[in-house]
């Protein structure tokens, strides 16, 4: 099984910016790909941006929400533990939610939540007017 943990999120300004964490571990689990979503109160989760975390030129897809404000990435020194980030910057208040890091071992690798299999309990982002 493999265990999830964000973190980095906060209470920001509009117009600021944030660097949001995940971290992956467990036993040795084929993650194809890592993504992250968010939840607004009284809405659906939303795919936000996704990496494939084994592809040599690390391909990454972002949600047209977001484009060219939020950054995803990730960090593969290690066999069972690897990072993804995502780095959020211009952040007005519709970015307000949980947000919450996803794996899945399978494809397809899409920002649909019910492909993916792993979730952390999420970090919260709040950004003020």
């Amino acid at each position: 099984q493999v265990q999830l943990a964000e973190s980095g999120g906060g209470l920001v300004r509009a117009g600021g910016s944030l660097r949001l964490s995940c971290a992956a571990s467990g036993r040795p689990y084929t993650r194809l790909c890592m993504a992250w979503f968010r939840q607004a109160p009284d809405k659906e989760r939303t795919g936000v941006a996704m990496i494939y975390t084994n592809d040599g030129d690390g391909r990454a897809f972002d949600a047209d929400s977001v484009k060219g404000r939020f950054t995803i990435s990730r960090d593969n020194t290690s066999l069972t533990h690897n990072a993804v980030y995502m780095d959020m910057s211009g952040l007005n208040a519709e970015d307000t939610a949980m947000y919450y890091c996803a794996a899945s071992g399978s494809p397809p690798c899409t920002l649909v939540a019910k492909y993916y299999d792993a979730w952390g309990r999420g970090t919260r982002v709040t950004v003020s007017s």
